[in-house]
């Protein structure tokens, strides 16, 4: 029975840690279903997208999250690690969350950027509301 784990990837280096520490349970004899998951921040301005064809903002968000994607995919596949991508649109903490209890996820791993003090007020953290968020069991790389 394989572990079902949810990783949240926005293109940085924190989401690569975050993919690198998942591989490192599986090479600990881990049995990982592994999924990623990039979440598109979605265009809210009604102005904005009367003057976008849907089309054209469906392939701007797919472009955006294969991007995203690219670097952890090119791992994943240059290992030979199986591996499940997903490209979402909405708030990226709720949609995270969303996908876990949808798709029955046992574990989230994300990557943070390790802000601290009044940046991390100032702007808060996705981390720490999937923390919030989450039903299950959440694990933070750094």
């Amino acid at each position: 029975m394989s572990l079902r784990v949810l990783v949240a990837v926005d293109g940085s280096v924190h989401s690569r840690r975050a993919v690198e520490h998942v591989l490192r349970l599986a090479e600990a004899q881990c049995s990982i279903d592994l999924h990623l998951l990039t979440v598109q921040i979605p265009v809210e301005s009604g102005h904005i997208r009367q003057f976008i064809p849907q089309a054209s903002l469906e392939g701007h968000y797919r472009d955006s999250g294969l991007k995203a994607l690219q670097e952890v995919v090119s791992i994943l596949e240059e290992l030979g690690h199986p591996h499940t991508a997903h490209i979402a649109v909405g708030h990226i903490a709720a949609t995270i969350t969303r996908y876990c209890d949808e798709l029955k996820f046992e574990l989230i791993v994300i990557g943070t950027h390790g802000r601290t003090g009044l940046r991390q007020v100032v702007m808060g953290s996705v981390a720490r509301e999937v923390l919030k968020l989450a039903r299950v069991p959440v694990t933070v790389v750094q």
